[in-house]
């Protein structure tokens, strides 16, 4: 009895413990567990308890034991029982390799039984064939690119066909050549390839430059670098569409502008041409118009005692510009003298003053090279010989792209210039803190800046580095903003200290002064512009968007 006691006891305090149990539902919702159902219900796997008169299944967990495990009384039982897990596990799928691989089947199963496989892998190959088929790999690599080098550098003629079968380049003479690609492809049969080759730009119909005969746009892409030819279909691309992207063609332009294209191009970023293609032959006509009806109405008065002076000047200045041999052509003296003497009377806040004549060269010679042969040097070109029509057109176009410019930077030429002045005193200060040392040196020999940077200003650098050079500097100028007026501050920073060496070297006033007026740039090409371009840009992103840091 006195087990039974302690039993009943037992259960009564540790009812809630048992897993699996049930609560009563009995309507004073105390949930209270039967204890006299209990008694004697429960067995080792038991499977109800009687509450009442309903059988109620218990709920096992798993791992429960049923009564709980005493380990006391069951001593023996736990050496030889081993014990289950007292926490759910949920069971995973065991998942091998084996299995995946019996269970999988791909292009490489050759069947059930792996020993053909493990042959075959096991088969050794035939040395000789092996070397045979390298060296033969080898050798058709090495022609092929013996191909290529000499299909870069000779002009390959092929039978004539129809521009829309492939893409081609045309030369000068209006003879097709095939692109090295689509040469090294024998096709014994005359038919095309039944694949399109890829190429990197898409091939779209380009627009014909303003005042260029189709023959005339035909290029000898021959000579042209891989990159130079790609960068001219880029160009090319840009200006065909219906409204040409004016900040896309400044990025392009930035690095330089192709010379086949550089008229157009050089027209649309001066803003004298607009974007919209349609519109652009009636504002050549009506801007070409305007200007000689200038010449009708001011000219004539070039005698007059009013504008006598002026026109005096201009004619003494004409035959000092660079490159003589084409400005002393009377048909080309006479246009600039047109071109000058309108523009110093309908600007008579400044009139004309030296420096201005030289701003005209770079757009003449711009626009006459669109009308003569690609390898002719301008230099050499008779400009007579070009139709009257063709040399009105380029003067207008001359005269307004060069007003475009002196918008600008007009204050330069102003009364006392005060422009040339303060962009002096600008770079003076840059200088002292880009580079103390040449800064000090021309100091201590007492050069001022003012007696050379004036002309670099007044000129902008065309006395300074050769037409080539100052047409591709002006390719960038006209593509970044306020490029005459700002950016050409940080180039003539970059260009004088370009010679910190030589000018180191000067010890005295007059070497010094003679070294600055006369650099040895005649032999400089455009790759030395692009240098000077680069770091000019780099001393505008640290100096331009903070002015006073270079101030003391």
């Amino acid at each position: 009895m006195a087990s039974d006691t302690g039993r009943k006891q037992f259960w009564k305090r540790n009812v809630a413990k048992v897993p699996g149990r049930c609560v009563t539902g009995d309507m004073s919702g105390k949930g209270q567990l039967s204890m006299t159902s209990l008694s004697g219900a429960v067995s080792a796997g038991g499977s109800a308890v009687r509450f009442g008169a309903e059988d109620v299944p218990i709920q096992h967990v798993y791992g429960a034991q049923h009564p709980p495990f005493d380990p006391l009384l069951h001593g023996t039982l736990s050496k030889t029982v081993q014990k289950t897990q007292t926490t759910p596990v949920k069971l995973k799928k065991v998942s091998t390799f084996q299995e995946f691989e019996s269970n999988t089947s791909d292009a490489w199963d050759v069947g059930e039984d792996d020993d053909e496989l493990m042959a075959m892998a096991a088969e050794n190959l035939n040395t000789e064939v092996v070397m045979e088929t390298a060296n033969k790999v080898i050798q058709n690599h090495t022609k092929l690119q013996e191909q290529n080098k000499f299909q870069e550098t000779q002009q390959l003629e092929d039978r004539p066909v129809r521009l829309e079968e492939l893409p081609s380049y045309i030369n000068s003479d209006s003879k097709i050549v095939k692109s090295a690609s689509e040469s090294q492809i024998p096709n014994p049969s005359g038919e095309r390839p039944s694949l399109q080759r890829q190429q990197s730009v898409p091939h779209q119909p380009s627009a014909i430059p303003m005042g260029k005969s189709s023959d005339q746009v035909c290029l000898n892409t021959a000579g042209l670098s891989e990159r130079e030819a790609f960068r001219l279909e880029k160009f090319k691309q840009l200006l065909a569409g219906p409204n040409t992207d004016l900040d896309e063609l400044r990025k392009l332009s930035w690095s330089g502008i192709p010379k086949p294209v550089r008229s157009i191009t050089w027209k649309l970023l001066s803003g004298y041409l607009p974007a919209n293609v349609e519109r652009r032959d009636g504002t050549l006509k009506r801007k070409q118009k305007e200007y000689f009806a200038f010449i009708e109405q001011y000219y004539n008065s070039r005698n007059d005692e009013a504008n006598q002076s002026t026109y005096r000047q201009i004619h003494i200045d004409i035959p000092r510009m660079s490159p003589e041999t084409l400005i002393l052509q009377p048909v080309v003296t006479e246009i600039f003298e047109r071109i000058l003497f309108i523009w110093a009377i309908r600007h008579p806040a400044s009139g004309y003053v030296q420096g201005i004549n030289d701003l005209v060269t770079p757009f003449f010679v711009v626009f006459i090279g669109e009308h003569v042969a690609e390898e002719e040097e301008l230099e050499n070109v008779d400009v007579s010989s070009l139709p009257e029509e063709v040399l009105r057109n380029i003067e207008a176009d001359s005269y307004w792209c060069m007003s475009k410019l002196l918008d600008g930077i007009q204050d330069n030429y102003t009364f006392a210039q005060p422009g040339i002045q303060k962009k002096v005193k600008m770079l003076e200060e840059l200088v002292s803190r880009i580079d103390e040392q040449v800064h000090r040196h021309l100091h201590q020999y007492e050069v001022e800046y003012l007696q050379f940077a004036f002309r670099w200003m007044n000129n902008l650098l065309m006395r300074e580095v050769p037409l080539r050079c100052t047409i591709r500097l002006w390719d960038t100028y006209q593509s970044e903003p306020e490029g005459f007026s700002h950016f050409h501050l940080y180039v003539c920073a970059a260009f004088l200290v370009r010679w910190r060496r030589e000018i180191l070297e000067e010890k005295d006033f007059h070497g010094l002064l003679i070294l600055l007026q006369n650099l040895p740039t005649v032999h400089w090409e455009n790759e030395d512009i692009s240098v000077l371009l680069a770091e000019a840009y780099r001393l505008k992103f640290a100096f331009a968007d903070a002015p006073n840091h270079y101030k003391k």
